[in-house]
């Protein structure tokens, strides 16, 4: 990507995500499913796990697109074309950010390549690129799901940004105490108290100033995050990917389900998602990080 092809105007991006949420939700376009949390503490994380309280809406959109796969005789896309009406801005000549339809977090966002890419496809300069411009007006945590594997919803390429905290009064990230007994060897570190295998490198907050320095450096450390944790980037299995501004995360998958509950990206950063109080009952019963390590790779 030749620099001089980033759209987004720095410092816009908090307030128009802000005016179009509002603009989204008096219209009708966002469909913000409702939840409750609590937290679940085991081996010095407190994940926050939210139960959602209302799935029809996302059923019934979903019942929709399938009518209309089989009336076209063509898989729906629901980022080509995206809703109008979802657009948050012009991120640069490849990608745009648009707001998650069905979001469970406030001002959730969804980092899109204009042209059609599988989603298991290998992340490339402009899509780390595109995320650091994004990171710059707008303190998140990034995260990819790369593959139904891995919780993955769609097929086309998508990158996902949520604010920060997660939950207000507790730290930023649930996994954040984990952090500090980061095991190096080089430039890749081990989380000793995750027991699966991942892959953790920290990354240089001062990159939002040039999103293209930022990106060719993610995208090598990418690489080599993918090399440690045991992913051939030719041949690519299911995996998660955390980012933030001072770190990123890989874990490679083995399933996409404990038993009836869903785990992507999130998970890994210590929230997780439940659909009723049996599933939240099932996930207490087993604790988190058990759930977590049956889906990752051991």
């Amino acid at each position: 990507m030749a620099e001089g092809k980033i759209l987004l105007k720095p410092g816009t991006l908090w307030t128009s995500v802000q005016e179009r949420t509002e603009y989204a939700l008096q219209c009708g376009a966002l469909l913000s499913i409702p939840t409750e949390f609590e937290f679940v503490e085991q081996d010095g994380v407190r994940f926050l796990v939210r139960i959602l309280s209302n799935l029809n809406r996302k059923k019934a959109a979903k019942e929709k697109q399938e009518k209309q796969s089989a009336t076209s005789g063509q898989k729906f896309n629901p980022f080509l074309p995206y809703e109008e009406d979802l657009f948050v801005a012009d991120i640069s000549d490849t990608h745009v950010c648009i707001l998650n339809k069905f979001n469970v977090v406030d001002y959730h966002l969804l980092i899109i390549t204009r042209a059609f890419e599988e989603q298991e496809s290998l992340l490339t300069l402009e899509d780390f690129t595109a995320m650091w411009a994004c990171l710059a007006d707008f303190d998140g945590l990034g995260f990819y799901n790369s593959g139904k594997i891995a919780g993955a919803s769609q097929r086309h390429k998508h990158l996902q940004l949520v604010p920060l905290p997660l939950a207000l009064s507790e730290s930023q990230i649930p996994i954040e105490p984990l952090l500090k007994e980061a095991q190096f060897h080089n430039s890749i570190a081990t989380l000793a108290k995750l027991p699966f295998l991942h892959a953790f490198a920290p990354l240089n907050p001062q990159w939002v100033e040039s999103p293209f320095t930022g990106g060719e450096a993610t995208l090598k450390l990418y690489l080599s995050l993918l090399e440690a944790a045991g992913l051939d980037a030719t041949q690519l299995g299911a995996y998660n990917l955390l980012m933030t501004r001072e770190w990123m995360l890989i874990v490679p998958r083995s399933q996409e389900h404990f038993h009836t509950i869903s785990v992507n990206s999130l998970g890994f950063a210590g929230a997780l998602l439940v659909r009723n109080a049996d599933e939240m009952q099932l996930l207490k019963d087993q604790r988190p990080m058990t759930i977590l390590k049956s889906v990752a790779i051991s």
